[in-house]
């Protein structure tokens, strides 16, 4: 939770909850600035709005050029993807909308479970350029949402704003002298806490299977090789230098072994299985309630 007397900027973009917590309140013009990159960034991404820059895509074969955030956001998908075999990829949209998660929220399966394409087959993303050699329907929410926290972290930084609190509906970035004490939400009931975590100079994201369900067993964290809904995992908390890399990884993680992460990711994280038990890092140092 912010500290006490710090104030709070409340407001709702890319279909969720957002707070922005800074000792003093924002100026107008740091507000009107927020609220602008994150209607880019809505504007750039959204596969649930036919304008955006991504969505032409899926009405056939095509070329854009993205904003520069798209670098970074291509080398961490990139490596997921490589180091997931495919289970983790941008292109599990048709997957997603297949199953009843699509742009009209119709959360009625139209299909069985479709398995989206071989990325290195259809998709050639460079950096800012992306090429579709065939329609696509891209997702990014994986590690999206991180990259916007970040993203407004870098708008209140360059207004010279460096103790601020950035949550977007639990995906945080902390920057200053005042370390906060976050709750982490018990997975089958969001008035309850499994325990709490220490948030200093750093980001923490979390990923539930219960945040998106709808159906008999259907939820949004889908295994791209199959195009199935994960439940051996129900929740994940990552804690990285970026919420970038952390958003990525807390899904990443109902899909690949810690240890396999480890190994180029620099990060902290726990899960809690489908059975109810709870696994950690040695660098994850919070606190879990019994």
């Amino acid at each position: 939770m912010p500290h006490p007397g710090w104030s709070t900027f409340r407001f709702e973009g890319i279909g969720t909850q957002w707070e922005i917590s800074t000792p003093g309140t924002l100026v107008p013009a740091v507000r009107s600035e927020l609220l602008e990159t994150v209607a880019a960034y809505d504007k750039t991404w959204s596969r649930f709005r036919p304008d955006s820059l991504v969505s032409g895509l899926s009405r056939g074969p095509g070329r854009v050029t993205l904003p520069s955030h798209a670098v970074a956001l291509q080398e961490v998908y990139s490596a997921l993807y490589r180091l997931s075999e495919g289970a983790m990829t941008p292109l599990i949209g048709s997957s997603l909308e297949r199953l009843g998660y699509d742009a009209a929220y119709t959360l009625r399966p139209y299909g069985p479970p479709l398995t989206p394409p071989h990325w290195e087959e259809v998709l050639d993303w460079a950096g800012t350029g992306m090429t579709a050699k065939e329609p696509l329907v891209l997702d990014i929410g994986a590690a999206g949402k991180g990259q916007l926290v970040d993203l407004l972290g870098d708008v209140l930084q360059g207004r010279g704003y460096n103790d601020f609190l950035v949550d977007g509906s639990g995906d945080m970035l902390h920057s200053g002298d005042h370390p906060v004490t976050v709750a982490l939400e018990h997975p089958y009931n969001p008035r309850q806490a499994i325990g709490t975590v220490q948030l200093d100079n750093s980001a923490l994201c979390a990923s539930a299977s219960n945040r998106r369900t709808w159906g008999d067993g259907l939820h949004h964290v889908l295994d791209g090789t199959t195009g199935k809904p994960v439940h051996t995992t129900v929740a994940t908390w990552t804690m990285a230098a970026s919420a970038l890399v952390a958003d990525g990884l807390a899904t990443a993680l109902f899909l690949i072994e810690p240890s396999r992460l480890e190994d180029e990711f620099e990060f902290s994280w726990l899960t809690v299985s489908s059975s109810g038990a709870a696994a950690f890092s040695t660098g994850f140092e919070g606190k879990l309630f019994t």
